[in-house]
């Protein structure tokens, strides 16, 4: 948690602990920043280093813009290739500063996943299952 908030000051509203396939343990704290913004900032669990920082921004931030190639339309087809279903809500994201779609999924099972698109090179990159957050509205 010290790593996290010296890289971005403020109030930790969630942390999660993860197994993440190919990292092992994880840390993922969401913090309300000094900044005015929401980060979401992933440590891992035995050293407590810092590996990735997700901002959410919205669809007419300049920085997404200017990098972004892929269309919302484009990236939205290929997570739902990847994992067929209803798209219940889109985020904008800049993960360590490249900008990436992020999908929440309901499958035809049920499954409610969580689908990010690189908006530069549209191929579907972490997916997870959501199971139980605490600390969201």
């Amino acid at each position: 948690m010290k790593a996290a908030l010296k890289k971005h000051p403020g109030e930790v509203l969630s942390v999660e602990a993860e197994i993440e396939k190919g990292r092992g343990a994880i840390y993922e704290f969401d913090i309300k920043g000094a900044d005015g913004k929401e980060w979401e900032v992933e440590c891992e669990a035995k050293s407590g280093k810092v590996y990735e920082e997700e901002v959410d921004v919205d669809a007419s931030n300049d920085e997404f813009k200017s990098k972004a190639k892929v269309t919302l339309e484009d990236a939205k087809k290929a997570a739902l290739a990847k994992f067929a279903g209803e798209v219940i809500s889109i985020e904008y994201e800049l993960e360590n500063g490249n900008p990436v779609y992020e999908f929440d999924i309901k499958t035809a099972s049920g499954k409610e996943m969580e689908v990010e698109v690189d908006a530069v090179t549209g191929k579907v990159g972490e997916a997870e299952e959501e199971v139980y957050e605490i600390g969201k509205d």
